[in-house]
C-alpha cells in the first residue's frame, strides 16, 4: 500500500483554501468540475482538487492528518470505501451520519478538530423531488439495492420520507441485515430483507427503485435485474453517474419508467460542503452547473 500523494495536492492548491474528494477509485469523480464551476461563479480564490486514498485505515488516517496540518486545508469529501471507516478517525461526527452510519464530508473546524457530516441525505431526497415534482414518499414500497455508505443514507432519507415499506437488499446479506436494523422506524413501518437472488421479484408492486451498488458504474459489470414485475409508474433512481444513463436506466427509460440519474444527487449533496469550506451561502443547483458537472457525459 502507498500513502497518498498529498505533496502534489498542496502544490495544486498554491496557498489557496482548497478541499477535495477523496477514495478509490477517484479518477471518475465529477465533484472537482461542480466545486470548480460554483469557485468560478462566486469569485472565490479557492480550489477543489482529487485524491486517491487506497483502501485501509493508514492511508484514510495520513489523509486527515494532512487536513490537520495543512493551514489552508478546509476539508474533504469521501467516497468509496471510505463512508465508514471514516467515522471513528473524527474528532466530531454530526448526530445524523453517526444515526446513518456513514460520512461523506468532513469540515476542519477553527480549531483544527475535523467534523464530519452526511449531506447524502439531502442530495439524494433532494435531487429525488427536482426530477420528480410531486413525488410522494407514502406512494408505495421502495426498493433499495446495496447496503454500503450510500445505501445507508438513501435508507435513512425513504424512512424519514414516510415510505410504507423498505425492501433491502444486498449480495452480503448481513451487511443488510445490519442496515435493516438500524433503519427500521419505531412506527410500525417495516424494512424487509430480501436474498439478492429475490431482487427480481423484490420489484412487485414497488413504487421507486434505488440502485446504490456500484453495479453499472464505468469498468463494473452492469446490474443484472429483471424489470418485468416492476410496475411502470414506478421511478427508477441510479445513483451512479458515469455513465449518465446507466444500462439499468436505459432498460426503465424503454419499458416507460420515470428515470433519475446519479449526476443531481451529486450536486445536491455538494452544497452545504461548500458553503462551509469557501464561506458562501450553499449554492444553487443550475442546468450550467449540471452542464460542467457532466463534462463528457452527455447531460
Amino acid at each position: 500500500m502507498s500513502l497518498p500523494d498529498t505533496e502534489m495536492l498542496a502544490r495544486e492548491a498554491a496557498g489557496r483554501p482548497f478541499a477535495f474528494i477523496g477514495g478509490w477509485p477517484v479518477g471518475h469523480s465529477r465533484s472537482p468540475a461542480l466545486h470548480g464551476h460554483w469557485l468560478k461563479e462566486h469569485r472565490v480564490d479557492g480550489f477543489y482538487g482529487r485524491l486517491a486514498i487506497e483502501p485501509g485505515g493508514a492511508a484514510l488516517r495520513a489523509t486527515l492528518d494532512f487536513v490537520r496540518r495543512t493551514p489552508n486545508a478546509r476539508g474533504c469529501n469521501l467516497t468509496v470505501p471510505h463512508k465508514i471507516d471514516v467515522l471513528p478517525m473524527l474528532d466530531v461526527v454530526q448526530p445524523a451520519a453517526r444515526r446513518i452510519g456513514a460520512v461523506n464530508t468532513v469540515v476542519k473546524r477553527a480549531d483544527g478538530r475535523l467534523e464530519g457530516s452526511n449531506t447524502d441525505l439531502f442530495g439524494f431526497l433532494e435531487a429525488l423531488r427536482a426530477a420528480v415534482p410531486g413525488w410522494k414518499a407514502g406512494s408505495g414500497p421502495a426498493v433499495v439495492l446495496g447496503a454500503g455508505g450510500a445505501a445507508r443514507a438513501v435508507c435513512h432519507a425513504l424512512v424519514d420520507a414516510g415510505v410504507p415499506e423498505l425492501r433491502l437488499l444486498n449480495r452480503t446479506r448481513q451487511t443488510a441485515i445490519d442496515l435493516g436494523a438500524a433503519a427500521t422506524p419505531t412506527d410500525g413501518r417495516t424494512v424487509v430483507i430480501r436474498d439478492w437472488n429475490q431482487r427480481a421479484a423484490a420489484l412487485d408492486g414497488a413504487a421507486l427503485l434505488v440502485n446504490t451498488t456500484s453495479l453499472g458504474l464505468k469498468g463494473q459489470p452492469p446490474l443484472d435485474l429483471n424489470l418485468d414485475a416492476l410496475p411502470t409508474s414506478a421511478v427508477v433512481n441510479d445513483i451512479v453517474y458515469v455513465p449518465l444513463e446507466t444500462d439499468l436506466l436505459a432498460r426503465a427509460r424503454a419499458r416507460g419508467n420515470l428515470v433519475v440519474d446519479g449526476l443531481d444527487m451529486l450536486l445536491h449533496q455538494a452544497r452545504p460542503g461548500f458553503a462551509a469550506w469557501f464561506g458562501s451561502e450553499p449554492p444553487a443547483v443550475t442546468p450550467a452547473l449540471r452542464r460542467a458537472a457532466a463534462g463528457d457525459l452527455g447531460a
